[in-house]
């Protein structure tokens, strides 16, 4: 697949994780979230693996942003579990070294945290499937840093669009770069006739204020 477009690239890819239910919409029935948090909105990107012309169009948008954005990268390293066969297919696809970041070092042997290798120096692309939050990947970038590489930034298929994820970005001065998001999800779920323009109005509220949702 040659370069995709950038700017058709949210929506595009929101499109296809509707259409394989790898995210879904319910606005009027919610989903409850392990935390007990009522959510409108399921998402397992992990569906994307067994979708071969899925999964190479998150590839290729990956590694079109890095080449676009991102040129002097010299490692791709996928969180555990979900970023790594994501990191691998980019690290594929520009010809570049691939590690995987744990999310704890292990309790064993040489007890790393990163594996692969991951000089001092290095600028370093970390590949996560899916930012809430954002604590898991921070965690990750941070353990990048730890090591005395350079985290050029933090890739993700998806986005919540929580302020409260973004703000955390900011504050430990991590750039986050996603190739769709919330925004798009509902737009093109709309287009689609997934959701009725009636619930967009709650779907918007939740992000800005999840904890609110259902109540």
């Amino acid at each position: 697949m040659s370069n995709v477009s950038l700017a058709a690239l949210p929506n595009e890819i929101a499109k296809s994780l509707l259409e394989i239910g790898a995210v879904a919409l319910r606005p009027n029935e919610p989903f409850t979230w392990t935390s007990g948090l009522k959510s409108p909105i399921y998402c397992d990107n992990r569906l994307t693996m067994t979708y071969p012309a899925i999964r190479d169009l998150v590839a290729e948008g990956f590694a079109t942003i890095i080449r676009e954005r991102y040129p002097d990268a010299e490692v791709i390293a996928g969180t555990s579990t979900a970023g790594i066969p994501h990191a691998a297919w980019v690290a594929q696809k520009l010809n570049l070294p691939m590690a995987y970041i744990r999310d704890k070092a292990k309790g064993h042997g040489k007890q790393n945290q990163i594996e692969g290798r991951v000089n001092p120096g290095q600028k370093v692309i970390v590949i996560e499937d899916l930012i809430s939050t954002g604590g898991s990947s921070l965690k990750a970038a941070q353990a990048v840093r730890e090591a005395g590489a350079e985290v050029s930034a933090v890739l993700a298929i998806f986005t919540y669009q929580f302020p409260h994820a973004a703000q955390a970005f900011e504050n430990d001065g991590f750039t986050l770069d996603t190739l769709s998001n919330y925004t798009a999800l509902i737009e093109t779920a709309v287009q689609l006739g997934k959701v009725a323009e009636a619930d967009v109005a709650a779907l918007q509220a939740w992000r800005n204020d999840p904890q609110s949702f259902g109540k």
